[in-house]
């Protein structure tokens, strides 16, 4: 497992590894390889049980009915691995909290009145929710990031959970291209 976990820290933006190696090892290290694009347990293990995969378009289209399918709990592991809008760490020790980083770029020059506010809005959605606030950042301001979640703060909770499994798809997507390019 570290094999992999070491060959994915190693370069960042460009592919990582090919959809025919993921396709070759097996089933353990291939969910080692995918554990960066989302942290379910039974999300990996449903998507190793799927291969060989043509290609990454393939992998990607395959994982999006898993993310669907997932119960609440493998959800919630999955959340578990995401860090709260706007509070990030600052130094990136694994791939996840890397991507993280990459993905809330957008947060990284907000003025403080903002990250006081997403702070808050954090703290409310996690009191409605009970987990975190989760959103496919790439590409958006802090501003928007805020916008967004307040305006989620008005779902219903059974609602809010679609979003959220709307999102770890995104995000799980995103992520697959960065690692299969």
């Amino acid at each position: 497992m570290a094999k992999f976990a070491t060959r994915v820290r190693n370069t960042e933006g460009a592919p990582l590894t090919s959809v025919d190696a993921f396709n070759a090892v097996d089933a353990d290290a291939a969910a080692a390889m995918i554990h960066p694009c989302c942290a379910s347990t039974a999300w990996a293990r449903a998507v190793v049980a799927g291969r060989p995969y043509a290609d990454r378009a393939a992998l990607s289209d395959a994982s999006n009915p898993v993310i669907k399918g997932l119960s609440w709990a493998d959800v919630e592991e999955a959340l578990a691995a995401h860090p709260r809008i706007g509070d990030r760490p600052k130094v990136a020790v694994s791939t996840e909290k890397r991507w993280s980083q990459g993905e809330q770029a957008g947060v990284a020059d907000a003025d403080a009145e903002v990250l006081t506010a997403l702070a808050d809005g954090n703290a409310a959605y996690e009191a409605r929710f009970g987990h975190v606030y989760l959103v496919c950042a790439s590409g958006k301001s802090a501003e928007e990031l805020l916008g967004i979640l307040q305006d989620r703060l008005d779902n219903d909770p059974a609602h809010e959970r679609d979003v959220v499994r709307d999102e770890l798809a995104a995000i799980t997507r995103l992520r697959l291209a960065k690692l299969f390019g």
